[in-house]
């Protein structure tokens, strides 16, 4: 499936960017190190001009090329006035959860920024359509007679809708007031395709379950607490279609209906591969009623694994579990042999790496920036190990436990990595959830996504998903163009 093309506007007089958290200013203010993935920028003399400070505002063609370049690489964020909300239509997927759309219907009616708001709700063949179409009294209601699955869903409402507006919500949603107005700022971008809100958990009286209280911090549904570009290999590389606000005209025929899970994955890789921008926004907040009785919650996690093959076919590398430069899997390759001559020719080749990072990052004419290089190598070989823990664990558990029942140094190491990678989980949350709950929880989840995606892949007859790629590098070669802000 394919989306149309963003139109040619650039971003208009008025809108502006700051620069993202943990983006750093080199030489003056000239480079820029930062973004996702993390890269560099050298700004032309006239671009640093306009970026004196760490905003920008848009006033002509070329504050808007160099704010659309800073977005575009993650290195700065959209800051922007609260805006109207334009004419949106709200569509609602729903199947035999009642009491769940009876909550949400009544939290949209209660919001005064969607009171006012057509709302959609599909049926997709519920059991008892007659108590579906009585809570949904005063919608304007769909109804497929056999369940064609979410996405047949919601582009039922997408081609529905008369407004340019949708907004996707999920029956087991209770957006929280206002929420609609904070994703509508992002609308001031011509480009802005999607925009998510963060999705949290409800509360109630389910909430004292160790499930509920594992889910509460580490949802798979939660992209956090930072705002952020969403694209493929990113920090935030998808959000969920929980609850969404699209432009209709980006969406062209909408989600896959070939799809019954990750098509909002697949969505939002094809409108960034088309040149959309899609953003998340965590000042709007979503709450949603998580699964809490043990073997639902592994089943959907085990659910949400199977489509990784799905999208390796149609995106390939943009799934990969494990994104790892050759440096670092060579540093952790080496160092994980226990040798003293294994971790000497570890340190060898982060040297090596740093030297080469080194003079990509250095300004013509300028000392080699070897401190900085060292320090970015450093903390990127640390972060791929954090990947690759994540991997032994979670994607690739069960080589790891091959491994372990022929190697006693193996079961050690899986023991050991299994731990850390707990405690590295809980330690952010460790004032809102035991850690009891947060080890046994990760592992469990852990478990079932992995067996999911075994099995995607088993199925596809597609290993794609289980292979790791390489990042982009830091940035290229400093070149001149003449032409535009940065170079």
């Amino acid at each position: 499936m394919t989306v149309p093309a963003p139109p040619p506007d650039r971003l208009p007089d008025g809108f502006a960017v700051r620069l993202a958290p943990g983006t750093q200013r080199r030489d003056g203010g000239t480079t820029l190190l930062g973004g996702s993935p993390f890269r560099m920028l050298r700004l032309a003399p006239a671009a640093r001009t306009l970026l004196d400070g760490d905003r920008l505002e848009v006033t002509d063609a070329r504050t808007a090329a160099l704010a659309a370049r800073l977005l575009d690489t993650g290195v700065a964020d959209p800051d922007l006035p609260p805006a109207p909300l334009p004419a949106v239509t709200v569509v609602v997927p729903v199947r035999d959860r009642t009491d769940g759309l009876a909550r949400l219907l009544a939290a949209l009616r209660a919001d005064p920024g969607t009171a006012g708001c057509p709302v959609v709700v599909v049926d997709d063949g519920s059991a008892e359509p007659s108590e579906v179409a009585a809570v949904a009294a005063g919608a304007r209601l769909l109804r497929h007679e056999e369940a064609r699955g979410p996405a047949a869903a919601r582009n039922a409402g997408l081609r529905a809708a008369g407004t340019p507006l949708v907004a996707f919500v999920d029956s087991d949603c209770v957006p929280e007031p206002g929420w609609l107005e904070q994703l509508a700022r992002h609308l001031a971008d011509p480009r802005l395709a999607l925009v998510a809100p963060r999705i949290t958990a409800l509360g109630g009286a389910r909430a004292s379950a160790w499930v509920a209280r594992y889910e509460g911090v580490s949802s798979a549904l939660d992209m956090g607490t930072a705002a952020a570009r969403v694209a493929p290999l990113t920090v935030v590389s998808y959000v969920p279609s929980a609850a969404l606000l699209a432009r209709r005209a980006a969406l062209g025929a909408g989600f896959d209906e070939t799809m019954r899970v990750a098509e909002d994955v697949d969505l939002v890789w094809r409108l960034a591969g088309a040149g959309w921008r899609v953003r998340y926004e965590p000042a709007a907040r979503v709450a949603h009623d998580h699964r809490v009785a043990p073997a639902d919650w592994l089943r959907r996690r085990a659910f949400y694994g199977t489509g990784a093959a799905l999208l390796a076919q149609r995106h390939g590398a943009a799934v990969a579990p494990v994104v790892i430069s050759p440096w670092s899997a060579a540093a952790w390759a080496l160092a994980l042999t226990g040798s003293p001559l294994g971790v000497l020719a570890a340190a060898g080749v982060l040297g090596r790496a740093s030297e080469q990072l080194a003079r990509r990052l250095a300004a013509p004419g300028d000392p080699l920036p070897l401190r900085l290089a060292a320090g970015l190598v450093l903390r990127g070989t640390a972060a791929s190990g954090r990947t690759l823990a994540r991997a032994v664990t979670r994607h690739h558990w069960p080589l790891a436990v091959a491994a372990a029942l022929v190697s006693r140094r193996a079961r050690w190491l899986v023991a050991g990595v299994a731990v850390a990678d707990a405690v590295d989980g809980w330690w952010p949350h460790r004032h809102e959830v035991d850690l009891p709950t947060a080890a046994a929880g990760r592992r469990l989840e852990d478990l079932a996504y992995g067996a999911g995606l075994w099995l995607g892949a088993l199925r596809a007859k597609d290993v794609r998903a289980l292979l790791p790629a390489a990042p982009p590098p830091v940035g290229p070669p400093p070149a001149r163009t003449g032409q535009g802000p940065t170079r």
